[in-house]
Parts: structure tokens; sequence; C-alpha cells
């Protein structure tokens, strides 16, 4: 992993640690079943359309989902033993909320990944999930900084801030929500999930927890009994 990278990487786990994008603790079943429920239902649908061979998304299609991830990728890059975007799925995160919680979004992301694409391939003569890493970090350099062409609305630099929040909460967020697979973001920072088994010396503490298994929002929802 280059220093780039690392760097990269320091600064989205210290905006998750730093915005409390972890904290998901002393949640009540009745809030617990008002968030489930919408999103076991998006992920439902999704999983109908994959069956059925469709291969799309809840929201992205095939072309937007590699785009999205490639974008993700470079923003938390992963390296062995340090997971990134994709092992994390993330842009399955990003796809549920845009067929959900951030359906208002859409029309943002449609024109935002369709700028994009215009801007590679004025300036690269290929779509961005085709460039190199240094390309790509170019590319995502230019949006940053507000030096792009191509776009209009949203902005570049909107864009840009937009994907880097989603990719921290798709890193970071609890697992119900379709990313941080198998806890891959929360293992990074030494989470060890939301339950109620925290001393007051525990909370105090700065060191990593280390006294449970990790745990989320879906093994804490009501179960029926029969």
């Amino acid at each position: 992993m280059s220093t780039h990278d690392e760097a990269r990487r320091k600064f989205l786990v210290g905006a998750a640690a730093g915005a409390g994008a972890v904290a998901t603790g002393g949640v009540s079943s009745e809030v617990l079943a008002q968030v489930q429920a919408p999103v076991q239902q998006v992920a439902a649908e999704h999983a109908a359309h994959t069956t059925a061979g469709k291969g799309l998304g809840a929201f992205l299609n095939a072309e937007f989902t590699e785009a999205v991830a490639a974008f993700t990728e470079r923003l938390m890059p992963g390296a062995p033993g340090k997971p990134g975007a994709r092992d994390a799925n993330v842009v399955n995160y990003i796809d549920l909320a845009l067929a959900g919680a951030y359906s208002d979004m859409q029309d943002f992301y449609r024109r935002g990944l369709a700028s994009l694409d215009a801007y590679c391939r004025k300036t690269h003569n290929k779509p961005f999930v085709e460039l190199n890493s240094a390309q790509q970090d170019e590319v995502i350099g230019a949006l940053e900084q507000g030096k792009a062409s191509e776009f209009t609305w949203p902005s570049q630099q909107a864009f840009f801030n937009t994907l880097r929040t989603h990719t921290i909460e798709g890193m970071f967020a609890d697992p119900v929500y379709g990313g941080n697979k198998d806890f891959a973001g929360w293992k990074l920072v030494g989470f060890p999930g939301a339950h109620p088994a925290f001393t007051a010396a525990d909370m105090q503490s700065k060191e990593a927890f280390t006294g449970a298994a990790y745990l989320g929002l879906q093994s804490q929802a009501p179960r029926n009994r029969g």
C-alpha cells in the first residue's frame, strides 16, 4: 500500500471515529423494528433480482455499480490485513440506501456518475473503472479540488464529498444496512458492536474493547417464538 493510500485510509477512519459513525448502542426494540423492516424489504427485493438473473442492484445498474465500487475503493483502499471498501461491500450499502432512505438522491447519483464518466472519457479516453489507480486518484483529486470539467449539478466537490460520506457510512455503519461486511470496519477500529455489556470502566477506556464478540442490530432484533 502506498503512502498516499495509507493517508487516505487514516483520514476516513479518523473521520468515522470523530463523527461517532459506529455508535449504535441503546436502541429500543421498537426503533429496531422500524429500522430493519424497510432495510429487509429492499434487501429481499435485491435478492429477488439477483435470483432472477438480472444482475442488477436495488437501484444501481451494472455500470453504475462498477463505477461506485471502484470510486469508493480508491477512497478507502484495501491492503493485506486491512479491509477496504470492496471488502466491506460499501457499494451494496450505497445501493440499498439509494433504493430506500436516500431515494431523494437518485438523480444526484445518476447525474454525478454521468458527469464522472464524461470527464474521464474527455481526460483519459476511458471510463473511470478502466483507469489505473494513479489515474483514478488524479480524477478524484480534481473533483475534490473543484478542477474537473463536465460537472454542472451536482458540482464536482458536492459529488466527491457525498461519495466520501457514504463510503464512511458503508464502512462503519451497522451491517444491517448492507455494508460493513463481516464487521470489517468495526474490526478495523476495534469496535465490538452494539450491546449493553459495557461497564463504566469500559466506557471510559481508550483501549480497544476485547471482552465480547462483534454484535450488530440484527442480532438484537426481537425474535418471534412459535
